[in-house]
């Protein structure tokens, strides 16, 4: 099952990177009025199908689009994100906007107040569009949920996007959208950016602070940026972080460097290559693509060694730490309202209603240990390249994977390790697009950096994306805004 449409498509204006755009409304080529609408005849025509957003303030945005315009007619500039229409993930509370976590116990659920990171992007500039689908309370990497459905990949419909940000995802790679925000546990950021052929970035715990938030000083959530290139991820990082008070992991370091050119000198950089962390299993489509990006760091002047990082106790200390912050989150819940959780997230819950304090000290004490054997392992290589999924985009009505290869996964989220060994360490990670499997399936890679080191995150990431520009293959949509009978 595929949508409509050619494979390849015109390079229009809702194809076109989010840093271009804002330059054409600065230098007032396009206005935000003709950019908004554009987007909105784009939802109109693709979302009845992929079912990326499920909140539309089409009006709300119109208006502020207008309002912008005569900002930028007196000579005002709104702000880097001046123009740009933006959606926010359906967990991240929107002020008079319709937040719902993907669930039927927030169906109605208005906020009074924006989030700090939707504030911010909304101070810059950026134009609020709409909400992106995300599964129930973020659980899983698979974007489906009982009061908006599920949410199709558009590179092939009959498969899953990802997620948990999977709508915003969606939203990049079929230009409904040329930014948007995330978030990343266990993965949400990198995997759906890996099945979508876009940018996910999962920046340090604290870059962007999260605010408000039931667990201030939890460390393995966070926020962060998604878009079509590594430089649209960059110019939205430069807004979303800095430090906040309310914050107390923010960090204190400036976002004005993220607005700066990605562009350095890599050479002699030393990449460790890890194609299945040692122990992982890895679908062979996968492997085989992840294997293609080699010659392209090698010809960045990077030295390339297969090497894998010491993660003992890595799984553990991850389902215990999520474990326990699904219990903090919902165990409250689920005692009145059990009948309204999926499956799986309940299982997630009891299992963290069941850990002691014993259990919680283990799990840190053993992620402190794995903190000292990244940083020496650090001192030997500047970054670690890996997967970021173990598979393809699978079936859309499976609702996980329970099978790689040979090993059975034991639970919902197995599946997922590539990514959530990597959230135990604290370390910056990147998903850029790397290619694609025989049967036109994206993959990512992952790129990780050093303790704190986002910056050389992105710019690495970006000279990839300069070697190997893969994100320019659109899915098989029509991005021509002049003919409606093209829509799916």
């Amino acid at each position: 099952m595929s949508l409509n449409g050619n494979k390849s498509v015109p390079d229009t204006l809702c194809r076109q990177p989010a840093v271009s755009l804002a330059e054409l409304i600065r230098s007032r080529e396009i206005s935000a009025t003709e950019l908004m609408a554009a987007h909105l005849q784009q939802i109109e025509s693709l979302n009845p199908a992929l079912n990326a957003i499920v909140t539309l303030a089409a009006d709300r945005a119109m208006d502020e689009a207008r309002n912008q315009d005569k900002q930028l007619a007196t000579g005002k500039n709104p702000g880097p994100l001046a123009g740009l229409p933006m959606v926010h993930k359906d967990l991240v509370a929107t002020k008079g906007m319709r937040t719902t976590f993907g669930s039927r116990l927030f169906a109605h659920h208005v906020p009074d107040d924006n989030a700090l990171m939707v504030e911010r992007m909304q101070a810059a500039g950026g134009i609020t569009l709409g909400k992106t689908n995300t599964p129930e309370f973020g659980a899983g990497s698979q974007t489906f949920n009982a009061l908006f459905g599920a949410t199709r990949n558009p590179y092939d419909l009959s498969k899953t996007c990802g997620g948990s940000s999977g709508g915003a995802a969606v939203a990049l790679a079929s230009g409904m959208a040329p930014i948007a925000d995330g978030s990343d546990l266990g993965g949400s950021l990198r995997n759906p950016a890996s099945f979508c052929n876009v940018v996910g970035f999962r920046p340090s715990s604290g870059r962007v602070p999260d605010y408000p938030s039931q667990m201030a000083w939890f460390p393995l959530g966070v926020l962060g940026p998604m878009g079509r290139t590594v430089s649209d991820v960059a110019l939205l990082l430069s807004v979303q972080a800095g430090w906040d008070p309310r914050c107390p992991i923010s960090l204190t370091e400036s976002p004005a460097i993220y607005s700066k050119p990605l562009k350095t000198d890599l050479n002699n950089l030393r990449i460790a290559f890890s194609p299945d962390l040692g122990e992982l299993p890895v679908d062979k489509t996968v492997d085989q693509v992840i294997r293609t990006a080699l010659p392209h760091f090698e010809s960045l002047g990077c030295r390339v060694d297969q090497a894998n990082p010491d993660l003992t106790d890595a799984d553990s200390i991850f389902k215990i730490l999520r474990a326990w912050r699904c219990a903090s989150h919902h165990g409250e819940q689920i005692k009145t309202h059990r009948n309204l959780f999926k499956d799986t997230l309940i299982w997630n819950i009891e299992e963290g209603l069941k850990l002691s304090g014993e259990d919680v000290a283990r799990a840190e004490k053993a992620r402190t240990a794995l903190h000292y054997r990244m940083t020496a392992f650090f001192e030997d290589f500047d970054f670690l390249v890996l997967p970021v999924s173990q598979v393809p985009p699978f079936d859309i009505e499976t609702e996980y994977v329970t099978r790689i290869n040979d090993t059975d996964m034991l639970t919902y989220i197995d599946w997922m390790k590539s990514c959530y060994y990597i959230t135990t360490t604290g370390l910056p990670a990147i998903s850029v697009p790397c290619g694609f499997t025989d049967s036109g399936l994206p993959v990512g890679i992952q790129i990780v950096g050093r303790y704190h080191q986002d910056l050389a995150v992105l710019q690495m990431a970006w000279g990839f994306e300069q070697a190997n520009p893969v994100w320019k293959t659109a899915p098989p949509v029509s991005f021509s805004m002049s003919q409606n009978d093209s829509a799916p």
